[in-house]
């Protein structure tokens, strides 16, 4: 072995689920393609995948553009239920809650055509998104409250803000600080 190279440590369970102590409140489901002789049927949503219980009551598709960041956003009432359907998506999660058990807690995954993924996001959990693909990511969200023009609830920090203890990266690269892996 070349002195000074370092050992992995472990990524995965035999199973191969990401290992990671998973922020309070937040609900994540890797979806299975059901391949068919004329394609792939992906499921986006089901009830029984959403532990809130409210009902969809809005529906909206976004589009990130190849190596694009859009970081950070929260909720202080809605709940963000994302299917990420297309592309190679890094989501960030920061726990902000204060009176969480799991306040200050980085989660990140890798989602989108290799592993559509439904993710229930509680008010108070900020999120970023990097596009890591080389074609636009699609994302489907299904909030718990329509859009309020008039006074929406969507607070937003600057990606590089020094409150969430995290760096965004080029290609998927990225630094977390002391403490906040999780």
């Amino acid at each position: 072995m070349i002195e000074g190279a370092i050992r992995d440590g472990a990524l995965n369970t035999p199973e191969w689920q990401m290992l990671r102590s998973p922020i309070e409140g937040v609900h994540v489901r890797e979806v299975l393609h059901v391949p068919r002789d004329h394609g792939i049927v992906t499921e986006m949503y089901r009830p029984e995948w959403d532990p809130s219980g409210l009902p969809v009551v809005h529906a909206y598709q976004s589009r990130l553009f190849p190596g694009a960041i859009g970081a950070w956003s929260c909720h202080a009432v809605n709940i963000d239920r994302l299917f990420v359907n297309q592309g190679h998506v890094k989501l960030v999660l920061y726990d902000g809650r204060e009176d969480s058990p799991t306040y200050g807690r980085v989660n990140e995954y890798h989602v989108g055509d290799a592993r559509p993924t439904f993710v229930v996001l509680p008010p108070g959990v900020w999120h970023g998104l990097q596009n890591l693909g080389s074609g636009d990511a699609l994302m489907i969200n299904f909030p718990s409250n329509a859009y309020d023009y008039d006074a929406p609830d969507h607070y937003r920090l600057p990606m590089d803000t020094d409150a969430i203890p995290y760096r965004w990266g080029g290609t998927g690269a990225a630094r977390l600080r002391k403490d906040a892996r999780g």
